[in-house]
């Protein structure tokens, strides 16, 4: 196990490395520069600007600059927000969405699971029938849908709920469920259909027929078999969830990182782009390293080769 975990630390490494280059000559394969927007600049202050942040220099020299400072932690300046570091952006930005998505994930995991369980084991059953014609309904409607809804009739209407920041509990009930509707329905299917091809394997039989009671079948032996394919999914879900969600964030006023990471693209802010693209990238790459460790404790069947 250490030495599997320390041969994937080291390809995530790589793999950081990677995504930290390709995004670094993507951004500068863009027409244009960050300066280029504004209007009122003109050609001798953009050329002061230019050479303030080292964008004069050749490419090679301003690659082996931003490694090394990333190498260091220091992700940069922005371009637009003037005395602004990429880091303190993160720093700000993310807790807000770390605490909408963390929310987000424990109500998918609560309802999502349990349902796709309950559906397995009453197929075909009225029970399943309702829950999937949810679960379909759910994977269908965007996020956005969700979340207008939820400001028109519960903020707005019947004026239960805020109609956005954080600044109450009530203030996290809209956008996480804007945010976990999606993903509910999903684990709810895959739940559901995971757990019923587990329910038809022979070991599952054999384990009833030896005596076992349905429950002790269920959580000895087919659950854990069955969340495989739901953990597999999870991982990157997660990390896609805590690293927020512009559509969500915007319709509910959270100042969380989707905001800004649109706005590095429309106002091609290179530097908190690839901040915000290797931060994104660092938590999915860690995510996916725990869905694997996850596979050997969920079933000790799956070694993990060294």
């Amino acid at each position: 196990m250490l030495k599997y975990s320390l041969k994937r630390i080291g390809s995530m490494i790589v793999t950081l490395f990677l995504v930290a280059s390709i995004t670094f000559c993507l951004m500068h394969a863009i027409p244009g520069g960050p300066f280029t927007s504004e209007r009122n600049l003109t050609p001798e202050i953009e050329q002061a600007l230019m050479e303030k942040y080292n964008l004069d220099a050749p490419l090679y020299e301003q690659y082996f600059d931003y490694m090394g400072n990333l190498l260091k932690g220091d992700l940069g300046v922005s371009y637009q927000k003037k005395g602004v570091t990429v880091n303190e952006i993160i720093s700000q930005t993310f807790p807000a969405s770390a605490q909408i998505g963390l929310l987000a994930v424990v109500v998918i995991l609560l309802i999502g699971i349990p349902l796709g369980i309950l559906s397995a084991l009453k197929q075909n059953s009225a029970v399943d029938y309702v829950i999937m014609i949810c679960a379909t309904i759910g994977v269908t409607i965007p996020s956005f849908v969700v979340g207008t809804f939820i400001i028109y009739i519960f903020a707005g209407k019947l004026a239960w709920l805020p109609a956005g920041g954080l600044d109450e509990w009530k203030s996290y009930i809209g956008p996480v469920i804007a945010l976990a509707g999606f993903s509910i329905a999903y684990v709810t299917r895959l739940t559901r259909s995971s757990m019923l091809e587990v329910l038809r394997q022979d070991y599952v039989r054999t384990a009833r027929a030896n005596g076992l009671s349905k429950w002790s079948v269920i959580g000895k032996h087919a659950l854990k078999n069955a969340l495989i394919p739901v953990v597999t999914y999870i991982g990157p879900m997660v990390a896609s969830i805590l690293t927020g969600s512009f559509v969500v964030e915007k319709i509910f006023a959270i100042p969380g990182m989707g905001k800004y990471f649109v706005e590095s693209v429309t106002n091609r802010d290179y530097t908190v782009l690839m901040g915000l693209t290797i931060f994104y990238a660092a938590i999915y790459i860690v995510m996916v390293f725990i869905v694997d460790i996850a596979y050997g404790l969920i079933d000790p069947r799956i070694k993990l080769k060294d």
